[in-house]
């Protein structure tokens, strides 16, 4: 873009110094020819052409600078600040020191001029194909006082360049009490829902519609418990503010965590950015859905008990609802070895709430013949929405009957063969 604007003004240059030198040679004579009638020559006719070219300032001659803005009037609010960019541009090739100044300024009004967030007083204008590769360009920096009445406003700078090659910019600067365009912090999808445990993320985006650069601090007044994080769009590190050009715009990804063990329901979060200027406000909202989840146990927490064979024992089973609703219709079953029985003393709970721990006894019997040693029996609850399940270790003894049977016939045959060597002994 620089490049063409250049060529552009060097045609014109050119063009400008060719029409100056016909000025100095005089007026020329142009001829027309015409035809009156069918028959006669034609009648040269003189005409004396005067014309005078006037371009305005030095920068017409083809000396000096050129300082322009892409946006010369803007409308602002009493009290802010607005930025100029600046361009500068050689118009004759050559490399400047430009002196810049604030020619005209409203009274009580303020204005200095930036490059590399520094107050300058001059800028170097590099020579036409310094140019082409790097532009030059600054800022200028205006404050319009708090007072400020409605209306239009007048600023005027120059740049010299010296030897009277000087540039003049006029901007137009309008106050007025309306917002020039009302700044937004929103969200496309700023209603969300799942399961107690779930992480909330809202994509929101911050329009800054001022015509200053704003900085906005980010917070939210979440419930107790919950965790609400601001993170820039394509970075990874939270943060408390967040900046935003004039006129520019800043993604943000708003991250939810709730409590563990929240409730069911439904919760807004209200999230604010404020910076000087603005304060933007934006209500997110989390529908908590059930969460269903059991637990299988005993009362003690131990998970294993002995039995005897063909001999019906018992264990107590702790069924806890660890969800935030209500479960219905949880079904007791139950996985044991081959012609073992399990049963229970009721297979079915109609309703246990949300928190709520009920007991059942399960009632075992090995089969008949049952060789001694461990084994495992498993048994499970469960509905349609969740499910949850235990492994018992059953160890088989032996029947304490049959020991103490045992014993009798030991003691049974060691007094009878004590008679029959007492009786028969001497024989």
């Amino acid at each position: 873009m620089r490049c063409k604007k250049l060529w552009n003004r060097r045609v014109g240059l050119a063009a400008a110094a060719l029409m100056t030198a016909a000025l100095t040679l005089g007026s020329v004579p142009v001829c027309a020819a015409g035809t009156s009638g069918a028959g006669k020559d034609a009648e040269p006719v003189e005409e004396s052409v005067d014309t005078e070219f006037s371009g305005g300032g030095t920068n017409a001659n083809g000396a000096g600078v050129d300082m322009s803005t892409d946006y010369p009037g803007v409308t602002v609010k009493a009290g802010e600040t607005v930025s100029f960019p600046l361009d500068f541009a050689s118009l004759d090739g050559a490399g400047y020191d430009v002196a810049l100044s604030v020619t005209s300024l409203p009274e009580n009004w303020s204005g200095y001029f930036r490059g590399d967030n520094k107050e300058i007083t001059k800028i170097h204008v590099k020579a036409a194909d310094a140019a082409e590769e790097d532009s030059t360009d600054a800022q200028f920096s205006l404050s319009v006082p708090e007072d400020a009445e409605e209306g239009s406003y007048e600023v005027e700078l120059e740049a010299d360049a010296g030897e009277g090659k000087t540039d003049a910019l006029e901007l137009e600067v309008t106050v007025s009490q309306e917002e020039s365009g009302q700044s937004d912090f929103t969200s496309e999808y700023p209603q969300q829902q799942g399961m107690a445990g779930t992480s909330f993320s809202f994509e929101t985006t911050i329009v800054n519609n001022r015509s200053t650069n704003q900085t906005y601090s980010l917070s939210a007044d979440a419930p107790a418990g919950w965790q609400v994080t601001f993170t820039p769009s394509g970075e990874s590190a939270n943060v408390a503010s967040l900046s935003v050009d004039a006129g520019g715009s800043q993604g943000m990804t708003v991250g939810v965590v709730p409590p563990e063990k929240v409730e069911k329901g439904e919760y807004t979060i209200p999230c604010a950015a404020v910076s000087a200027n603005d304060t933007l406000a934006l209500d997110l909202t989390v529908e908590v859905t059930g969460t269903y989840a059991l637990t299988l146990s005993t009362p003690d927490g131990r998970l294993s008990f002995d039995a005897y064979e063909n001999k019906e024992s018992s264990v107590t089973l702790s069924v806890t609802n660890t969800g935030n609703v209500d479960l219905m219709n949880l079904n007791l079953t139950s996985s044991a070895p081959t012609d073992w029985e399990v049963s229970f003393s009721e297979s079915t709970i109609d309703t246990l709430e949300a928190g709520a721990t009920k007991e059942v006894t399960a009632y075992v019997t090995p089969c008949k013949n049952a060789v001694t040693g461990d084994y495992v029996t498993s048994i499970g609850i469960s509905n349609s929405e969740t499910s949850a399940s235990a492994d018992f270790r059953v160890s088989v003894k032996t029947s304490t009957t049959w020991g103490i049977a045992a014993v009798g016939v030991i003691v049974v045959l060691v007094l009878l063969l004590g008679f029959i060597f007492k009786k028969y002994g001497r024989r």
